[in-house]
C-alpha cells in the first residue's frame, strides 16, 4: 500500500516538474528577462545657469533632465575609449577642450587611421543649437552621438558592443545607476548621459564680453573699430560711405551665441548658407533634404573661440583667421555664394572690398572671441588625467 502511494504522488510531481524544467531552458534560450531596476535615490537635480548675456530661452527634453549624476556620467563618457571598436579614441580625441572641443586637423581623422569627409565642430553653447553637424542631420544630441560612435571612419564600433564594454566595468553600473534608477547600462541612457554633458558646455566669459561691462577690459583701437566691421553693412542706415564686413548677418553677434539658429523650439529653424567656396565637393544640406536649394549650404558654426578652432570651413581648407577673411572680402563665388554675401563697400561693386588695414582689424576683434576660462574649466576636462 504505501508502495502504491509513492508510485501515486511520483506520477503526480513528474509532469510539474518536467514543466519547470522546459520553462527554464526556455528562459536561456530565449530574450533574457527585463532586469530589476536597482534601488537608488532619485538623481540630484543639476543646476544650470545660464550667463546672463545669453539667451534665457531654452528647450530641454522632458524625458532626459539635466542631473548631476548624469552629467558626470556624461563627462566620463564623453572621453571613454571603450566606445571605440579598438579602445584607442573617444568623443574627446576629436573635441579636445583646449582647443575649444576641435582637433586641430584639416579632417577629423578616425580609430583605422581614415581621414573623415569634414572637419570636426567645435562643441560649444550646444544648449540652443536645435540642428547639429555641418548638415544639420541631426535634430537632438540625444541622437547625434551614435553617428560618431558607429561611423567606419570614426570610432568604427557599434553603440551596442560599446554598451557591453562598459558593462563589463566595476566603473560604470553604478554610475548608470544614481543617474537613471538601473545598474543595467542601455544604448538609450549612454546616449541621454552624454547629452546632458555636452548641455553644459557653455562658454560666455570673453574680453569682448567683459568689455561691455563697467569698468571691464577695454578693447584696443584696433579691436573695436573690427567690432564695428563685424556689426556693419556696407551703406549702414542709408549712409553711402558707411563701411562694413556684414559678418552678423550669419554669425548673429546681437544674441551672444554668434552663429545663425532659432532655440525656441525642438528641433526648429537652422539657417544654412552656401558660402561661396570653390570647387566644393560636399553638397551639404543636399545630402540631407535632396531640394536643390539646399545644394552647398552649410550650418553657421559659432565663432565663440573661433581663434582656437583652425582650420576652417566644413572642408579646413582655411589655416588662418586672415585666409578666412581673404575668402569673404576678394574669393566668393559670386554664382552660388547666397545673395547676402555679396555685398560691397565698393559702390556698385562685386566684392567686399575691405582694406588691409580693415581686415586686420576684423581678425583682431575676433580674437576678442576666446574664451580662456572655458579651455580650463576642469569640469569639461577629461577625468581619466591627473
Amino acid at each position: 500500500m504505501i508502495s502504491n502511494l509513492i508510485r501515486q504522488r511520483v506520477t503526480l510531481l513528474l509532469p510539474a516538474m518536467v514543466l519547470l524544467f522546459v520553462a527554464g531552458c526556455g528562459d536561456k534560450e530565449g530574450k533574457d528577462p527585463e532586469p530589476e531596476p536597482t534601488p537608488t535615490v532619485p538623481a540630484t537635480p543639476y543646476n544650470l545657469t545660464l550667463p546672463t548675456q545669453l539667451p534665457q530661452t531654452v528647450v530641454l527634453p522632458a524625458n532626459n533632465p539635466l542631473t548631476v549624476e548624469g552629467v558626470d556620467l556624461g563627462r566620463k563618457l564623453f572621453y571613454e575609449v571603450r566606445l571605440s571598436r579598438d579602445n584607442s579614441m573617444s568623443c574627446g580625441s576629436c573635441h579636445q577642450q583646449s582647443k575649444a572641443f576641435t582637433d586641430g586637423r584639416t579632417l577629423a581623422v578616425g580609430v583605422d587611421g581614415k581621414p573623415h569627409s569634414r572637419n570636426a565642430m567645435s562643441l560649444v553653447n550646444l544648449l540652443w543649437e536645435p540642428n547639429l553637424n555641418w548638415d544639420g542631420s541631426a535634430n537632438a544630441l540625444e541622437t547625434q552621438a551614435r553617428t560618431p560612435i558607429e561611423n567606419p571612419v570614426e570610432l568604427h564600433q557599434s553603440l551596442a558592443d560599446g554598451v557591453r564594454k562598459l558593462q563589463q566595468t566595476t566603473l560604470y553600473p553604478p554610475l548608470f545607476a544614481a543617474a537613471f534608477g538601473s545598474s543595467t547600462i542601455t544604448e538609450e541612457n549612454t546616449l541621454k548621459a552624454l547629452a546632458q554633458f555636452e548641455r553644459t558646455l557653455i562658454s560666455s566669459n570673453t574680453r569682448y564680453e567683459k568689455s561691455l561691462l563697467p569698468g571691464g577690459a577695454r578693447l584696443s583701437p584696433d579691436e573695436r573699430a573690427g567690432r564695428v566691421l563685424f556689426f556693419n553693412h556696407p551703406g549702414e542706415g542709408g549712409n553711402i560711405l558707411a563701411r562694413g564686413g556684414s559678418c552678423d548677418h550669419c554669425h548673429n553677434g546681437n544674441n551672444y551665441l554668434f552663429t545663425a539658429s532659432s532655440f525656441t523650439s525642438p528641433g526648429g529653424n537652422t539657417q544654412y548658407f552656401n558660402n561661396g567656396l570653390t570647387v566644393a565637393s560636399d553638397l551639404g544640406r543636399f545630402g540631407v533634404t535632396g531640394a536643390t536649394a539646399d545644394r552647398g549650404k552649410f550650418r553657421v558654426p559659432t565663432l565663440r573661440n573661433i581663434a582656437l578652432t583652425a582650420p576652417y570651413m566644413h572642408d579646413g581648407r582655411f589655416q588662418t583667421l586672415e585666409e578666412v577673411v581673404d575668402h569673404y572680402n576678394e574669393h566668393i563665388d559670386t554664382n552660388t555664394a547666397d545673395p547676402i554675401l555679396l555685398l560691397s563697400n565698393t559702390r556698385n561693386g562685386s566684392k567686399l572690398d575691405l582694406t588691409a588695414t580693415e581686415k586686420r582689424q576684423l581678425v583682431a576683434f575676433l580674437k576678442t572671441l576666446t574664451d580662456s576660462t572655458f579651455i580650463q574649466d576642469p569640469r569639461f576636462s577629461d577625468p581619466f588625467k591627473p
